[in-house]
C-alpha cells in the first residue's frame, strides 16, 4: 500500500510488511475524525457553552436545570470516550504464496486468529449498485469470516481490489528467482 492512502489502511507491522514472501500486508482500524486535541477543544467549548448557559439559572434559584447541563456535558465526554476506546479495535490480514491470515483484535485487546490456504479460500464481496461494496469475507468449506466491517464502503472496495490482486498472485504460486 503507498504511503498516501487513509490512515485506516495501515500498513502491518514492518516485519510482517518486509518478510519474504509477504504479498499483501495490512492493519485496517476504525476511522476516528476527530484527534485528541480536537476532543479536548470540543470538551473544553462544550463545558465553557454549558457554564454560560446555566449561570442565568444558577442566579434564578433553578438548580436542576444546572445538574441537568452538566449531565449534557458528562454524556458528550461519555460519548467520545466510548468511541475512542472502540477505535482500538483493529484488524491484520497478511497474505503469503502459501497462507491468508485474518487476525481481529477487539478493543480489549482479545485477539481471535483464522489461517487459510490461498488456494482453497474464497474471497467474498457483497457489492450494493448504488452503495457501493457491503461486505467482505473469506469463506474456505463450511467456515467464513467477514472482516472489514466498520470501513466505508470506498475504503473496502480498496481493500477488495488490493485483496483480489493478492490472491491470485499467491494462487499462481511463489515465484522463485
Amino acid at each position: 500500500m503507498t504511503a498516501d492512502r487513509d490512515a485506516d489502511l495501515d500498513a502491518a507491522s514492518d516485519a510482517a510488511a518486509t518478510s519474504p514472501g509477504t504479498l499483501y500486508a495490512a492493519r485496517l482500524s476504525p476511522h476516528r475524525s476527530l484527534s485528541r486535541r480536537g476532543f479536548r477543544f470540543l470538551m473544553a467549548f462544550t463545558g465553557i457553552a454549558s457554564a454560560i448557559w446555566s449561570t442565568p439559572f444558577f442566579l434564578a434559584h433553578a438548580w436542576p436545570i444546572v445538574g441537568f447541563l452538566g449531565l449534557d456535558v458528562f454524556g458528550v465526554w461519555l460519548a467520545f470516550r466510548l468511541s475512542y476506546d472502540q477505535a482500538r479495535a483493529h484488524e491484520d490480514l497478511r497474505v503469503t504464496p502459501f497462507e491468508v491470515s485474518l487476525a481481529k483484535v477487539s478493543q480489549k485487546g482479545e485477539r481471535r486468529e483464522w489461517r487459510f490456504n490461498p488456494l482453497w479460500v474464497r474471497f467474498e464481496r457483497d457489492e450494493h449498485p448504488e452503495f457501493g461494496v457491503q461486505k467482505l469475507a473469506f469463506a474456505e468449506r463450511a467456515r467464513r469470516v467477514e472482516f472489514a466491517r466498520f470501513l466505508g464502503a470506498d475504503q473496502k472496495a480498496e481493500v477488495a481490489r488490493d485483496l483480489a490482486s493478492a490472491l491470485a498472485q499467491a494462487k499462481r504460486g511463489p515465484r522463485f528467482a
